[in-house]
């Protein structure tokens, strides 16, 4: 059996990997982008949407470091993460309502467009040039359109850590079973050990009466 087979601790996340980490991170950077040039100075949206928006990726990688040792602490962040994006989403649709613009829906002629765009692309780099230039209209439906992404993804990935648990255990688990590999390794080892002893031992036997025979042989050939 591997060494490895005897670790408790999960593998680390890579949480700069994961795609709706990626995507949170771009919804941030938008978010702090959009009330610098749309919302007035004093409004309480500011703080909201900009705190909102950072929960979401600092429980992330919070989620992503503990669950290393804790999968239901790494499922209760990634759910407060999801919290916060749907705060956040709700800003956004607040926003068009109360100024009387249009969230994109189906049938918009660019909603397809920028579905498709948004799902396609993860990285901040892919919607940072579009900061200064587009409408609040067209930066809130990105908004929301990255929301729903990420909620997506967010869902079915803690719908996997849940699963994990079930099949996994959780650390305490993970230690119990590795205690108990280990210590049928030894078991093992140490049956093998005692085999090997046991055939050493015959064959010192067998070398020895073969010795002996040898000495009856030579004492008898000086006699003669």
């Amino acid at each position: 059996m591997a060494e490895d087979e005897f670790h408790f601790l999960r593998k680390k996340a890579n949480w700069r990997a994961l795609h709706f980490y990626q995507k949170a991170e771009a919804l941030y950077q938008l978010t702090y982008a959009f009330q610098r040039r749309f919302l007035k100075k004093g409004d309480r949206t500011i703080d909201q949407m900009v705190q909102a928006a950072r929960s979401c990726t600092q429980n992330i990688i919070e989620g992503s470091e503990d669950g290393l040792t804790s999968t239901e602490t790494e499922v209760k962040l990634m759910n407060v993460a999801r919290s916060s994006m749907q705060e956040l989403q709700n800003d956004y649709e607040q926003y068009l309502v109360t100024r009387q613009l249009t969230k994109w829906e189906p049938g918009h002629p660019r909603y397809q467009a920028m579905v498709d765009y948004c799902r396609n692309r993860n990285a901040v780099g892919c919607y940072e040039p579009y900061f200064n230039t587009m409408s609040d209209e067209e930066l809130a439906n990105t908004a929301l359109t990255l929301c729903h992404f990420i909620d997506k993804m967010m869902t079915n990935h803690i719908n996997r850590l849940e699963h994990n648990f079930v099949e996994e255990g959780g650390i305490k688990e993970r230690m119990t079973a590795a205690r108990l590999g280990r210590r049928q390794t030894q078991n093992e080892e140490i049956a093998s050990l005692k085999k090997e002893i046991q055939q050493l031992r015959a064959e010192n036997a067998q070398q020895q009466e073969e010795l002996l025979k040898w000495h009856e042989w030579y004492a008898r050939q000086k006699k003669n």
